[in-house]
């Protein structure tokens, strides 16, 4: 029976299973060890809707302790500057997989010639608004959103509430670790240390001491549908005269594709890109000409999309980097530590601390599953581009390999943007469901043969919503005038339980 559990690394995915595990099961003694070689990444990240639930709802973070220590600003979806349109966005909120009651097909078979304002959030975005205004003048903050954060604030909140919980800190740098039969005994420490536990998180990011070092356990790359492998990270300093834009941007490049991730007093850039089509001088002096604010020499980030074969090994769960990786298209990082620590507590419960071999396979194929539905949705969003004619863009689009996803494409190619397109999918874990397929292939043009012809009364009532839509947008409210609402003395959180 499980009763101490040691995590291995005090970044977001190290602190996020740490209070998952304690608030959900106080009666574990749960210790982290924080490593000086596992260090904050200290970048800007951009979060899907899975997270404010987990971090509100799950783990019970009052919103106001929250909005004080980590200091995030708004993301209500992507907009994406890609494709044959050049511009589409990508709500949290559902725009396609639904269907006006004055209407007789689908949102999705309306979109041909113009998708924008199709709902509020969609709206909201193309004004640069994040909120509507309430009849008082305050913001209607609903539950379709995400943030922006600050890695190093958020762990530092992260760690404040693990500490108010009973989680303990051990400060060392990570030398080995000792393995029997059972899996992983303990962890040696640079200064002699040795630190026992009856089970061990592996949050140690792309080192992965334990699951990759320690177990060898196999790692399955994601090159056959990701090419991209390096990033060139850089930002800036905002201006007073640049608005803070409620979404994350995702703009195509020449080998690539390059983020922008808005803080209150940053903004945050980086150009993901393949480094068999570019070189880091090239992708660097390419990053520099279009975004000439970003810093004369820029980091470059190696990585390698992917996971390892299993996640939970003997005595030893990855959470995190340490498990696998995807870029950041479309900020998943977070979302699937949520989901797994989720997923990890239920099985705790469920086996009363004593998981059998059959529930240890049984969380490997889910987990495996949400990293093969990422893979796939990430992969679609490059096998679609049709606007760029570089090498890169034309190895993604002749060799992409969406085999994952080939049932649901060959419906959705016969029958367009239906509902029904929904059961040709796999079970999902993650936040994008059918919506965020019909966005990609939607905003991307894909052609499809079940075409609907509108009806002039249909398209005057398809225009009547979306000018509705971007009416109610034009009045609402913008990121920094949101930030001073929530930040008054007199504001609460009717959501937050009181003290």
């Amino acid at each position: 029976m499980i009763q101490n559990v040691l995590v291995l690394g005090a970044g977001s995915a190290g602190l996020i299973a740490a209070l998952s595990i304690k608030k959900k099961i106080p009666q574990l003694n749960v210790r982290v060890v924080r490593s000086p070689d596992i260090g904050v990444i200290g970048v800007g990240e951009g979060t899907t809707p899975n997270f404010p639930r987990h971090i509100f709802d799950y783990l019970g973070i009052s919103r106001k302790h929250f909005y004080e220590l980590a200091e995030p600003t708004w993301k209500l979806g992507i907009r994406f500057l890609w494709g044959e349109r050049g511009r589409f966005d990508y709500t949290f909120a559902p725009q396609l997989d639904a269907h006006w009651t004055d209407l007789p097909r689908p949102n999705g078979f309306y979109c041909d010639d113009e998708f924008s304002d199709v709902d509020i959030t969609s709206a909201l975005m193309r004004q640069g608004k994040a909120f509507p205004r309430q009849p008082n003048g305050a913001p209607d903050i609903q539950p379709w959103h995400a943030f922006h954060i600050e890695n190093a604030k958020f762990v530092e909140i992260l760690e404040v509430v693990a500490r108010e919980v009973g989680v303990e800190f051990t400060d060392g740098r990570v030398t080995g670790a000792d393995r029997g039969p059972q899996g992983i005994t303990a962890v040696h420490l640079e200064d002699g240390r040795k630190l026992e536990a009856d089970f061990f998180i592996d949050a140690s990011g792309f080192r992965s001491e334990l699951i990759g070092k320690a177990l060898e356990e196999p790692f399955e790359s994601f090159d056959k549908t990701l090419f991209c492998d390096r990033a060139v990270v850089g930002g800036w300093e905002r201006s007073e005269s640049e608005p803070i834009l409620p979404y994350t941007t995702a703009e195509q490049m020449d080998a690539g594709w390059a983020w922008q991730i808005e803080h209150e007093f940053h903004v945050n850039r980086g150009y993901v890109y393949s480094s068999q089509a570019i070189s880091d001088d090239e992708a660097a002096a390419e990053f520099k000409r279009k975004n000439p604010k970003v810093p004369e020499s820029p980091r470059i980030v190696k990585f390698r999309s992917g996971c390892y074969k299993r996640l939970w090994v003997d005595n030893v769960i990855a959470v995190g980097n340490s498990g696998g990786f995807v870029e950041p298209l479309e900020a998943t990082a977070l979302m699937i530590v949520c989901t797994h620590c989720q997923t990890f507590v239920d099985f705790l419960l469920h086996s009363e601390l004593d998981p059998t071999p059959s529930m240890r396979d049984l969380y490997n194929e889910i987990v495996a599953q949400s990293w093969y539905d990422i893979r796939d949705f990430l992969g679609l969003h490059y096998k679609l581009n049709t606007a760029l004619d570089t090498p890169f863009w034309k190895h993604c689009r002749a060799d992409t390999d969406l085999s994952g996803i080939g049932a649901l494409l060959d419906f959705y190619e016969e029958n367009g943007p239906t509902g029904f397109c929904r059961y040709r999918m796999g079970s999902s874990q993650n936040d994008f469901g059918i919506e965020g397929y019909f966005v990609m292939l939607v905003g991307n043009r894909a052609p499809y043969r079940k075409r609907h012809t509108s009806t002039a009364q249909e398209k005057a009532i398809w225009e009547a919503h979306r000018q509705a839509n971007a009416a109610r947008a034009r009045q609402g409210i913008d990121v920094k005038e949101a930030l001073h609402y929530v930040r008054h003395p007199g504001w609460q959180w009717n959501a937050d339980k009181p003290a």
